[in-house]
């Protein structure tokens, strides 16, 4: 073909307008909220919006699936899901999609330590064929603490009837469980690898919300001081993590109730009073720059919710079976953003 009629169509192809000229599909991005141990529920969901065909393999092409955090607790199957979504973060590159797994408040209490809604079913998953031994061993190990302390409470307790108690606190697999999750375990260092906030085209992405008190920081520094935070196992109550006003547990965009230092708004510095939620929610937006802000954490069993003419759009539909509420995905599509149902299965 002569080089001048691949120039004469390039200019007529510029001169048409862009309103009627073939566009590129828009991404198509999904975002599947709190799953809590719930296997069945996320893969329901996974099949249903077309991320993964019926042998769990990624099919979303160049789709991206956001999961919003707290994989873990309440529910017994949460390494199956963490399982599928590792698998599911290396194959989608391979199709031109991408996974994105947020941390939620619940994957840093495990990171710190706080084990109180852990499912009997999630330790168990992690429990060898040795797990007794190696418990047996571990209690060995430690029983001359172990028996002062509970004789420091009650003097006449017997060794047998100290042991009996002390095992009571850690079932099969607890051990490994805890291990998995330190900073040098293999579920510690993939979450150590996920942000705690993801920009997709104009959605922000976050666990709870975005706080005055982090609106003015750049997203990468959101996330550097995240992963410090886990990475050092910080408990402080002023850690990123663990700050009822940070992305992890803030969920004053949706709801203010008074005494819930989660839900109360921090006041910015030089005024005297909070914003409100409208207020707070537009400088999130101004702030990163993006059209609607997509959050999970604060459940609505109903099923998603959109608010604040489409501005803020909550995700987490209480999909664990441990809550009965209503599985769900969130489709953004160009500026078409939809909620769909899935059938509980």
């Amino acid at each position: 073909m002569p080089r001048w009629f691949c120039l004469f169509i390039a200019i007529a192809i510029a001169l048409v307008p862009a309103s009627v000229r073939p566009q590129s599909p828009p991404q198509r991005i999904i975002a599947v909220g709190d799953l809590h141990g719930d296997h069945d529920a996320w893969r329901a969901i996974a099949t249903s919006s077309g991320l993964i065909d019926a042998k769990g393999k990624w099919s979303g092409g160049n789709a991206t699936l956001v999961q919003m955090g707290d994989i873990v607790d309440r529910g017994p199957d949460s390494l199956k899901i963490i399982r599928d979504l590792m698998r599911l973060q290396r194959e989608a590159p391979k199709r031109g999609g991408n996974v994105i797994v947020l941390l939620g408040n619940h994957e840093a209490m495990m990171m710190t330590g706080d084990l109180r809604y852990v499912h009997p079913g999630e330790y168990a998953a992690f429990a060898p064929r040795d797990s007794k031994a190696r418990l047996d061993r571990v209690y060995e190990a430690n029983k001359a603490a172990i028996e002062a302390d509970y004789r420091s409470r009650v003097p006449e307790m017997s060794p047998q009837a100290i042991k009996d108690e002390w095992l009571k606190g850690w079932p099969l697999g607890k051990v490994e469980y805890q291990l998995a999750w330190r900073p040098d375990g293999e579920l510690g260092k993939w979450a150590l690898s996920n942000p705690a906030v993801a920009k997709v085209g104009d959605t922000l992405f976050v666990h709870g919300g975005i706080s005055s008190a982090f609106a003015h920081l750049p997203l990468d520094e959101i996330n550097r001081q995240a992963a410090a935070a886990l990475q050092a196992r910080d408990a402080a109550s002023t850690a990123i993590i663990n700050n009822p006003h940070g992305p992890l547990w803030y969920r004053g965009l949706v709801v203010r109730n008074e005494g819930d230092d989660a839900t109360v708004a921090p006041i910015p510095p030089g005024t005297t009073i909070p914003l409100t939620i409208e207020q707070e929610l537009d400088l999130a937006l101004r702030s990163f720059g993006v059209k609607r802000i997509v959050v999970g954490h604060t459940p609505s069993p109903k099923g998603i919710i959109g608010g604040a003419d489409g501005k803020l759009w909550r995700v987490d539909s209480a999909i664990s079976r441990a809550y009965g509420g209503q599985p769900a995905f969130l489709e953004i599509s160009g500026d078409k953003v939809s909620a769909h149902n899935v059938p509980r299965p």
